[in-house]
């Protein structure tokens, strides 16, 4: 029902300005991670979760491919010239997980890269939570029948056309692919520090919703109201062990 949905989502979002207005006092950083399938809705996620939210200190990244001199970079480089600074939440559009999945599926690395990757991902990614860095990633799932779906509605609609790339187009036949990738990645970077949260996003409203809810609930900020962030729906939030059990065949 869209009108429960409005009242959950303005609820949410109204939780996001008061954590917003403790990391302002607090000084705390953010960086939020969204990967997960073509067309599963990361970036309505990222412009739902911004809406009300103040740009300055709330930053939507999403990276080109890289130039010649960044792919001679340390590959984490240029993901680091974004982190945040004080009080600054940083949402990635993809990510450096992009060496865990569309690169080593499309043969942008070798799987030696791949391999090297997965091994100093964690390390990384600990060195952050250590330094204070609140972590949080989000892998969004959908069903092969709802991508099909999403890809059709944006190339025939002229206001979408430009979401639609040459590399989902190809990614089209390489689904099993993409499948194999994710799961190793879920499976090898997904540490007690720094976990991955799969959400099923075939439902792109109750994925917003709870993406939303499963950040408001990990964090401990001033003015937090436990009511309206509310309980995270294990049905559509899931542990990657459990995701990678259910999905392993599809």
């Amino acid at each position: 029902d869209w009108d429960v949905y409005e009242m959950q989502l303005k609820a949410l979002q109204k939780q996001l300005v008061v954590l917003g207005e403790h990391l302002q006092k607090s000084g705390d950083l953010i960086v939020i991670v969204f990967e997960g399938r073509d067309a599963a809705g990361k970036g309505g996620a990222i412009s739902t979760y911004l809406q009300y939210l103040n740009p300055r200190w709330n930053i939507h990244v999403a990276l080109p491919k890289p130039s010649d001199r960044e792919s001679k970079q340390w590959y984490f480089q240029r993901y680091i010239d974004w982190f945040p600074a004080a009080s600054e939440t940083v949402l990635y559009d993809r990510s450096w997980y992009n060496r865990a999945g569309v690169e080593p599926v499309m043969g942008f690395c070798t799987p030696e890269q791949t391999d090297a990757f997965l091994d100093e991902a964690p390390r990384f990614e600990r060195m952050l939570v250590r330094d204070g860095i609140h972590l949080f990633k989000f892998w969004l799932a959908i069903g092969r029948e709802t991508q099909l779906k999403r890809f059709h509605s944006r190339r025939h609609d002229p206001l979408k056309q430009w979401k639609i790339s040459d590399i989902d187009i190809a990614a089209l036949g390489k689904w099993d692919s993409y499948t194999d990738a994710a799961h190793r990645m879920l499976k090898e970077t997904s540490q007690p520090e720094t976990p991955w949260h799969v959400v099923l996003a075939n439902d792109k409203q109750r994925a917003r919703l709870e993406l939303i809810r499963t950040l408001l609930a990990s964090m401990d900020y001033a003015g937090k109201d436990p009511k309206a962030v509310g309980e995270v729906d294990e049905k559509i939030v899931v542990d990657p062990d459990r995701y990678i059990s259910q999905h392993s065949q599809s």
